[in-house]
């Protein structure tokens, strides 16, 4: 288990941290950034391990629907929130978690969602 990932467990019980579909998604996508088979692979074990260690919460239709009323609403403000973070604010929205991350900016659109930054 990645040390971060047993931080976050010390501060939430367990069946408070999950991960989003597309959060794995975004995971993923950055193990294909990297330029080398080595860094690949550094970052392919971690995500193994973090996907191997917390609960995935799939893409519902009621987060979809979610997600459509949020994106809506705020573009009808003019306000526009990346797709990605819009569909993991739903997915948590939904739950009643919170999101922790390092991008606080486009959380922050969501209207009702805590963000939290590590």
């Amino acid at each position: 288990m990645p040390r971060l990932l047993r931080q976050i467990q010390n501060v939430f019980a367990p069946s408070q941290v999950g991960i989003s579909t597309v959060g794995v998604i975004e995971l993923t996508h950055g193990i294909y950034r990297f330029r080398t088979n080595v860094e690949q692979a550094r970052r392919q074990t971690f995500v193994d391990a973090v996907i191997g260690d917390i609960f995935v919460y799939p893409l519902s239709l009621e987060i979809a629907q979610l997600a459509g009323r949020i994106e809506g609403e705020q573009a009808a403000k003019a306000i526009g929130i990346p797709f990605e973070d819009l569909v993991i604010g739903a997915t948590a929205l939904h739950l009643g978690f919170d999101v922790l991350t390092n991008n606080l900016r486009h959380f922050q659109l969501i209207p009702g969602l805590n963000a939290v930054t590590f």
